[in-house]
């Protein structure tokens, strides 16, 4: 009989780097294409302040069952000193249920965030694409820096966030990190009028980027609507570009398309079609440079599954000192 693994982030960030985490989760979601996963599904709690949620999915191959239990406080940096996102990966054998790992859910959840949008990068972004804009200068923008760097030829970077001293912080940390020159700006605008791709990784309840904003043949990663309350784009920039979404039903309920659809600029049918499907080769992503291309990123346990088992096994096989938990 296994042991159960208690994984905590320290582990992860031994046992999985970003570009692993990148290919796992793009392969998870070919099998999604394919039918081999045990569909998504979310459920949530709203509490003052934050909020709980609950993520699910499986995969076939592994064998393997996924729940993300998340708790979710915008506040707790600032006000406790507390980490956003703080939660646990449930991880099953699909076959037998046997609970394999408990994993730390904030170090999965910044490693597959970014590796989704990178995933879409490589589908969706321009070959020659080389200047980013990360908006959000905290975890998952560190995080999608590190990703489209893997997926892109990052020649420059701007950073932008509302607290100035933040993208100053960023920018010199990564610049030295990372070789890439970065630059803090006070305007989100003259960042993405100079930029081939966007990040925008905030907790923002209202519109931060225009169609003006942004020019021709950029890629957007979307990733800050994770929730119906939460909005980064102008709807009538999705209306005027090309939508790839993570999960429609999610994307159609709390993502940016969510927004567009309220404001009656798209439909549901106007999404060009899902990450699977178009990793799978069955939707044409980018069909001409000229193309703004936004992924619509509201996060879905296929990434956190295809992490988890990822971790799992290696730490199973000896590669990490993860604690196993006996009767």
């Amino acid at each position: 009989m296994l042991d159960t693994l208690l994984i905590p982030a320290s582990v992860i960030r031994r046992a999985l780097d970003m570009r692993d985490c990148i290919d796992a989760v793009e392969r998870a979601f070919a099998a999604q294409a394919d039918g081999a996963v045990l569909q998504p599904r979310v459920t949530g709690t709203p509490v003052q302040h934050g909020g709980f949620h609950v993520k699910t999915c499986g995969l076939l191959d592994p064998p393997v069952y996924a729940a993300k239990i998340n708790a979710n406080f915008p506040r707790n940096p600032a006000v406790h000193g507390l980490p956003t996102v703080q939660g646990v990966v449930a991880l099953f054998d699909a076959e037998r249920g046997t609970l394999l790992a408990l994993l730390d859910s904030g170090e999965i959840t910044r490693l597959r965030t970014a590796a989704a949008s990178a995933v879409a990068a490589r589908h969706l972004a321009r070959e020659d694409a080389h200047v980013l804009t990360i908006c959000g200068c905290g975890v998952q923008g560190h995080a999608h820096l590190d990703a489209l760097a893997l997926v892109r030829q990052i020649d420059a970077a701007f950073a932008y966030d509302l607290l100035p001293e933040a993208a100053e912080r960023f920018a010199s940390e990564v610049s030295s990190s990372l070789g890439i020159d970065v630059r803090p700006v006070s305007t989100l605008a003259e960042a993405t009028g100079q930029s081939d791709m966007i990040a925008m990784c905030t907790t923002s309840h209202g519109i931060l980027l225009r169609r003006s904003d942004v020019r021709d043949g950029t890629f957007i990663a979307a990733v800050g609507a994770d929730h119906e309350d939460k909005q980064e784009l102008d709807p009538a920039l999705l209306a005027d570009a090309a939508v790839v979404v993570d999960d429609l039903a999610q994307c159609t309920s709390m993502g940016e398309v969510h927004h567009a659809i309220e404001a009656r600029l798209m439909t549901a049918n106007d999404v060009r079609g899902g990450l699977a499907d178009v990793v799978a080769g069955k939707v044409r992503g980018r069909q001409s440079s000229e193309e703004i291309t936004i992924f619509d990123s509201t996060g879905t346990a296929l990434e956190d599954v295809a992490a988890a088992a990822l971790v799992f096994g290696r730490c199973n096989a000896g590669g990490c000192e993860a604690i196993r938990l006996r009767d």
